[in-house]
C-alpha cells in the first residue's frame, strides 16, 4: 500500500510539474564520424538488431539511424499480434524463436511490454479449410509448436458472441494457439531504444540517409545523411516500406513492392474478446486493447504507395468481414485509421541477407509479418552482420530464393501483390 501510495503521489508530482524531472529513455545521440556497424531505420527490426548487435555479439560502436522519431513508423502503425502458426519449413522456425523471444523480452530489457499471451484463434468456415488447418497444426506439431484443433462447439466455449450460423460463412471451428496474443507496439520501441542505448549503441534521430557510398572496389564504407557523412565497416538496411528507395541508393533493384495497410480502432467497450480472432473466409482480424477499444485490419490497398494512409474499398471490405463474424459490431464508431508501409515480397516471406555490394545487409520484404517477427528478426540479423552467415532460424530467408526458386509460399499468411 506505502509503495502504491508513493507512486501515485509521484506521478501527480511530475504530472503537476510538467514532467521536467523526467529523464528520457535513450540517449540523443550525435553522430560520430565512423562506426563499426550502421544500421538505418529505428523502426523494431532495426532496434532490436542493435540491441542484439550489443548484447550477445559484443558490437557496442553501432550507430542507430532513423530519419524521424523513433516509434514514429510502422512499430507504432499495427496492429500488435504475435503468433508462431506457421506451415512451411521455412517460416515456423523462425516465428517460433519470435514468439520464444516475447515470452521472455520484459525480463530482459527490463521493461514492461505488456505482452499478453492471449491466444489467437484463425475460424474455418469449411470442410476444405478444416483440412488445411488440421494440416498447419500438424506441422506446427511437429516442430514442437503449440496447436489445438477446435470444431464449433470449442470455439464457442471461447467467443460463444460470434455468428455461428451465417448462412454465406458458417463457423465449422478453428485452429487456436494458445500462446500468440499481442503486444505493446510502442512499449517494444521504447524498451528496445532504452536497453540499446545503454549498452552503448548511438540512437541518433532525425538523420535521413540520402546516399551510400562505395569505394573503388564496389565495397559500401558510409552513408550520407541529412546530418553528415557516417563511416561504417558494415551497414544494415531495415527500413521497411521503404527498402526499394534506400537500397536504390546503392544501385539494387528489390523484388519487393511498397503498399498500405490500414488498421483501425473503435470506440471503447466493455470486455468482449479475450483474444485475437482471424476471419477465415476474407481477411479480417481483430482483438480488444487494454482501453476497450476493437482494433482490426485486413488486406493491404491493392496499388503502390509510399503514404501512411489508405483508402474507402479497404474500409469497407474489413468493416463487412467483422459484421460476418461479429454482427453486433456494427453499430460501433471508428476511433481512428492508420496506415503502415508494407514492403512485400513476391512470395509473402521476408528477407535477411547480405546483398549483392559488399559490407551492405538487407532486412526487407515483411508483408504483414513485421511486428511479430521483430525480436527474432533483430537477433538473426544482428547474428549475419557479426558472423557473416544467416542465423539456423533465418536460413531460408536469402535474396536469391527467388533466382533458384526456393521460395517460401505461405498462401494466407503473406501476400500476393502483382509485380512487374
Amino acid at each position: 500500500m506505502a509503495a502504491m501510495k508513493f507512486s501515485a503521489l509521484s506521478l501527480l508530482r511530475h504530472a503537476l510539474t510538467g514532467n521536467r524531472e523526467w529523464t528520457p529513455h535513450w540517449r540523443d545521440a550525435s553522430p560520430k564520424p565512423t562506426y563499426d556497424v550502421v544500421i538505418v531505420g529505428g523502426g523494431g527490426h532495426g532496434l532490436a538488431t542493435a540491441y542484439y548487435l550489443a548484447r550477445e555479439f559484443g558490437i557496442r560502436n553501432v550507430a542507430l539511424l532513423e530519419k524521424g522519431w523513433i516509434g514514429g513508423g510502422n512499430v507504432g502503425r499495427n496492429t500488435t499480434i504475435v503468433r508462431s502458426n506457421y506451415l512451411l519449413p521455412g517460416n515456423i522456425p523462425f516465428y517460433e524463436t519470435s514468439l520464444k523471444l516475447w515470452e521472455g523480452l520484459e525480463q530482459a530489457l527490463n521493461f514492461n511490454a505488456m505482452v499478453s499471451q492471449r491466444g489467437v484463434l484463425n475460424l474455418y468456415h469449411s470442410d476444405a479449410q478444416r483440412d488445411a488447418y488440421a494440416r498447419r497444426g500438424n506441422a506446427m506439431r511437429l516442430e514442437g509448436v503449440d496447436a489445438d484443433l477446435l470444431d464449433a462447439d470449442g470455439v464457442a466455449k471461447l467467443v460463444p458472441q460470434l455468428d455461428f450460423d451465417n448462412a454465406r460463412f458458417p463457423i465449422k471451428g478453428g485452429l487456436l494457439q494458445r500462446r500468440g496474443g499481442t503486444v505493446r507496439h510502442d512499449a517494444v520501441a521504447w524498451g528496445f531504444a532504452r536497453a540499446a542505448s545503454d549498452l552503448g549503441v548511438d540512437i541518433i534521430q532525425n538523420c535521413e540517409v540520402t546516399g551510400i557510398e562505395r569505394d573503388p572496389a564496389g565495397r559500401a564504407v558510409a552513408v550520407e545523411t541529412s546530418r553528415g557523412r557516417i563511416g561504417a565497416a558494415k551497414i544494415g538496411l531495415a527500413v521497411a516500406g521503404n527498402s526499394s528507395r534506400v537500397a536504390a541508393l546503392a544501385g539494387l533493384r528489390l523484388p519487393i513492392e511498397s503498399h498500405v495497410l490500414q488498421a483501425f480502432v473503435s470506440e471503447g467497450v466493455k470486455p468482449l474478446i479475450d483474444g485475437v480472432i482471424t476471419f477465415g473466409a476474407g481477411h479480417f482480424y481483430v482483438s480488444q486493447s487494454d482501453k476497450g477499444g476493437l482494433v482490426f485490419g485486413g488486406d493491404i490497398d491493392g496499388y503502390n504507395s509510399y503514404a501512411q494512409r489508405g483508402n474507402l474499398p479497404v474500409v469497407e471490405d474489413v468493416c463487412e468481414g467483422g459484421m460476418a463474424i461479429l454482427p453486433m459490431i456494427g453499430r460501433l464508431r471508428l476511433l481512428r485509421s492508420w496506415g503502415g508501409i508494407m514492403d512485400m515480397s513476391m512470395d509473402g516471406s521476408p528477407i535477411i541477407d547480405r546483398t549483392p555490394v559488399d559490407g551492405l545487409y538487407l532486412n526487407a520484404g515483411w508483408c504483414y509479418g513485421g511486428f511479430k517477427a521483430t525480436p527474432a528478426s533483430g537477433l538473426c540479423f544482428a547474428h549475419l552482420i557479426a558472423r557473416g552467415v544467416p542465423h539456423p532460424a533465418a536460413s531460408a530467408y536469402c535474396l536469391d530464393r527467388f533466382a533458384t526458386g526456393a521460395i517460401i509460399d505461405e498462401k494466407g499468411q503473406g501476400a500476393q501483390p502483382n509485380l512487374h
